[in-house]
């Protein structure tokens, strides 16, 4: 550190000018090695020359900078020749090169104003994003014509909606505001928009017990249901099966997520209890996949076009958390802790992610912790036995006896756990 001290600022200016000028330059030259040497522009020595050209200038009349500006103009003008006789003669349209030639001339401003580290993560960006050309070309590829309209709905739920809401409660009786209420709608949308992206990009070609999983970071209800049809034209029985599991060990995880983010504290009691439930669907699968093993896994198509952000979707879960914030509030101020035991095991019945998230907002208010906690048990425990109805319903017999007894075991796993509150 001594000996750095002793080195004027503006040698160590000028060196990092160089470097990273020559990096991008060498990176350039590598990108297009194949072609003739003739053909080429502002590979290795050029970029380093303009970002030479670039710190010469800066560093004559560092006051008014008026050298630097006018030396940027006539870049950007032979750039602009360049850039036109290329189109011209060539009929290339690429602009890849020239953008770089402006970047290494705006380095000697940008390394001598700000800290180190954000100029070399410029350069790092600017050599992953060049490189990547054709793998980002690729993944575009991916992309269909609703990928970015569901991106922009996901920013309207959750960078403009949101933010504009008020956090005042609706009334009196009605604890809960509707800024409350949408963050609700942003939290479970979020995590349903992650598990889209996985399942589309990340494992497009996944099998079902893989796309089960994703699924059920969703909804393991309807990734049940859609197992439960596919059922009927798979050869693979334990597949499906552990699919359903897997997907309802995903429940678990999903609701512990939303805790965490709501209320920490009932995330915290709930953790132990949940992690017994994952450890028991995984298990499941697991000795299901030990017993009989199976040769080949087709992909769960249906669940991977699923879109989770639809305004419908979205309104009908905020109607939802509105509906159970007022149903809650009757049975506590009526029937007491016995009576919101009651509805969370009439709630299984439907999707219970509203029913629970608006469990973890009355923390503090004529709700207790324990009373929370042991609700949210019985909801996902009513959630798991309407699931295994839906399967004798619409599955084939031959997976039955398997379904019955995995969610048996998780459902008295459920039971016993809540003595332990």
């Amino acid at each position: 550190m001594e000996i750095l001290s002793q080195i004027p600022k503006e040698l160590i200016n000028f060196l990092l000018v160089v470097l990273f000028s020559l990096l991008i330059g060498l990176e350039q030259r590598r990108l297009h090695i194949e072609l003739e040497p003739e053909s080429l522009f502002g590979t290795d020595r050029t970029i380093t020359l303009i970002g030479i050209l670039g710190f010469i200038l800066y560093t004559v009349l560092p006051d008014s900078l008026g050298l630097y500006y006018g030396g940027g103009v006539i870049v950007a003008a032979l750039l602009g020749i360049y850039y036109y006789l290329k189109i011209k003669l060539k009929n290339k349209w690429g602009f890849t090169s020239v953008v770089i030639a402006l970047i290494a001339y705006c380095l000697t401003p940008l390394v001598d104003l700000q800290p180190l580290w954000l100029v070399m993560l410029v350069v790092v960006t600017i050599l992953i994003v060049v490189e990547m050309k054709e793998s980002l070309f690729n993944f575009s590829k991916k992309f269909d014509r609703n990928e970015f309209t569901l991106l922009a709905k996901f920013i309207i739920i959750a960078g403009i909606i949101l933010p504009l809401l008020p956090h005042e409660s609706l009334s009196k009786t009605i604890s809960i505001s509707p800024y409350q209420i949408w963050l609700s709608i942003v939290a479970v949308s979020g995590i349903s928009y992650f598990s889209y992206l996985l399942r589309k990009f990340v494992f497009p070609d996944s099998g079902i017990i893989l796309s089960a999983i994703l699924g059920g970071l969703y909804s393991s209800t309807a990734t049940t249901i859609i197992l439960a049809r596919k059922s009927k034209e798979e050869k693979s029985d334990l597949k499906i099966v552990s699919g359903i599991f897997g997907a309802t060990g995903m429940m678990y995880i999903r609701i512990l997520i939303l805790a965490w983010i709501f209320n920490q504290q009932v995330a915290m009691v709930l953790l132990p209890y949940f992690l017994v439930f994952v450890v028991a669907s995984i298990a499941i699968v697991l000795v299901l996949n030990i017993k009989h093993k199976t040769v080949t896994e087709n992909s769960l198509k249906e669940n991977n076009t699923q879109n989770p952000l639809e305004f419908k979707t979205a309104l009908i879960f905020g109607f939802l958390f509105g509906f159970f914030a007022i149903l809650t509030n009757f049975v506590v101020s009526n029937y007491g802790n016995m009576g919101v035991n009651i509805l969370s095991f009439i709630v299984g019945v439907t999707d219970i992610d509203p029913y629970v998230l608006n469990l973890f907002q009355h923390i503090g208010g004529n709700l207790q912790l324990s009373t929370i906690v042991y609700a949210t048990i019985i909801a996902t425990a009513s959630n798991n036995l309407v699931k295994m109805i839906y399967i004798l319903i619409l599955g084939t017999s031959t997976i039955r006896k398997k379904v019955i007894l995995g969610f048996a075991t998780l459902i008295v796993v459920s039971i016993v756990s809540t003595f332990f509150l």
